[in-house]
């Protein structure tokens, strides 16, 4: 019997999402979560191993040695990865990296930094971040392979590090930390959907007594650190927009983002000139993790320009109220947390369909909540805005964050707006794909795509397009 369009297939069972709001929601350096935030915390963790060793064991280190493989490997030095491992293993954190912190660090490679180790100090210099091999069999795309050796190549620490995208990190043997269980678990929008009938709860209201269970905070705790992370958002347009000249790297990009919100301020008509305004936030916030500059993973740092974008257009030209705004943000999350648990947010492993496109899935869901609508019409904005970045590949040019990275951010900001006006436009009953099958077809089509189009630099845009 053939299958009826929009059927749901039995998929296996898998655990109730257990994730914080500020595991997915971090602030930190640019230009590539994979590449910087996970790094750095991996080797941040891995100081901690040293630093904690039997003083015996310590006096006998010599070296550190740190492999990198897949994309981590291919595209290091563009994303700035041997940068964020010198300061992760130097104790800096993401949150609280200094400004232009990974430049400085990789504008002079052959400087050596202290690694301590108990009582004693091993040199540690970009010369001990070694590439490796892109096509492994490690369970991660972005693995890093951290050991301290003593004068005969004997390990005296060693960790197997997988940066699986967002700035979240795991390693071999790891377990998920002890905390919590949800109030209404779910795995799915369909299991999401009937917690949501058999409740009577907002999507939001959902999200929040999650979160409280899963971690016990309260709700003045979590909206005071989610308006701190929107504040973080809107920053980082503005410090793109205030901000003028080329963008580091060999590939010479001219910031546009201000020039063309001067432009878009003069267009005669209303409608292209909000549509204006929105691309120039979403440059502003992708020419800043560009840059290096920090920026709110969501749900990666290379796609950190497309929510800022309507974030910042709902706040400043949508006169949409801050606790709107904030609820918004809040039904976001569920968009980011299903497409993690049940695909993949990283460019190394997805593609950009599971950046920018789970990015222009959450910020659909985002406008169409603000705007007061039922979760069903949140849930069909959501997939709009992913059915439509299906396939989408990431090939970064010359390894850098910026073409077409900063401008695609800007494409996804302008198909959020355009899925929530479809999907608040239709009749709902009639919309036929769910977000599950959106969801579930960018696994298949993330398994199946080309590792050279996965952040390799190896296909697509990054081949075809010469670099001078």
């Amino acid at each position: 019997m053939p299958a009826t369009p929009g059927a749901s297939y039995a998929q296996p069972l898998r655990p109730a999402i257990e994730t914080s709001i500020f595991d997915l929601f971090k602030c930190g350096p640019g230009p590539s979560s994979s590449h910087t935030i996970g790094p750095m915390k991996a080797a941040a963790d891995f100081a901690g191993l040293c630093a904690v060793l039997p003083p015996e064991e310590a006096a006998r280190a010599r070296r550190l040695e740190v492999r990198l493989f897949g994309s981590l490997s291919a595209t290091a030095e563009g994303h700035g990865t041997p940068g964020a491992i010198l300061a992760g293993l130097m104790g800096h954190e993401p949150a609280a990296c200094p400004p232009g912190l990974l430049q400085r660090l990789q504008a002079v490679p052959d400087r050596e930094y202290a690694l301590r180790c108990a009582e004693h100090a091993v040199p540690v210099s970009m010369a001990n971040v070694l590439h490796d091999v892109v096509r492994h069999q490690f369970p991660y795309s972005n693995t890093l392979c951290m050991s301290l050796l003593d004068e005969n190549g004997v390990s005296l620490a060693s960790r197997e590090y997988y940066s699986v995208g967002g700035g979240f990190i795991q390693w071999k043997g790891w377990s998920p930390p002890e905390r919590g269980k949800p109030a209404y678990p779910y795995g799915s929008m369909r299991k999401l959907r009937e917690w949501l009938r058999q409740s009577g709860l907002t999507l939001h209201e959902l999200i929040l007594e999650n979160e409280s269970a899963i971690t016990g905070r309260s709700r003045p705790d979590i909206f005071a650190q989610l308006d701190e992370i929107m504040d973080a958002m809107t920053d980082s347009v503005q410090r793109g927009l205030d901000a003028e000249g080329e963008l580091p790297g060999s590939l010479n990009v001219a910031r546009k983002a201000r020039t063309l919100l001067a432009s878009a301020s003069r267009v005669p008509h209303a409608v292209d000139r909000f549509l204006g305004k929105v691309n120039a936030y979403a440059l502003a916030a992708a020419e800043e993790n560009a840059a290096g500059g920090v920026v709110v993973t969501a749900p990666t740092c290379g796609a950190a320009g497309v929510m800022p974008a309507l974030l910042h257009a709902m706040r400043k030209d949508l006169n949409i109220g801050a606790r709107a705004v904030r609820e918004g943000l809040l039904a976001s999350v569920a968009v980011a947390f299903l497409a993690k648990h049940n695909a993949g947010i990283a460019g190394a492993e997805m593609g950009c369909q599971g950046e920018v496109g789970v990015a222009s899935a959450m910020a659909a869901a985002m406008l169409a909540h603000a705007r007061g609508n039922a979760a069903e019409i949140v849930e069909n904005a959501a997939e709009i805005a992913l059915e439509h970045h299906l396939g989408l590949t990431c090939d970064p040019v010359g390894g850098y964050v910026q073409i077409p990275c900063i401008e695609r951010n800007a494409v996804g900001a302008i198909k959020a707006y355009n899925a929530c006006l479809l999907a608040t436009c239709e009749d709902a009953a009639k919309h036929r794909v769910t977000l599950d099958a959106a969801i579930r077809a960018m696994a298949d089509t993330g398994r199946e795509m080309s590792v050279k189009l996965k952040e390799t630099s190896q296909g697509g845009l990054a081949v075809s397009m010469v670099e001078c």
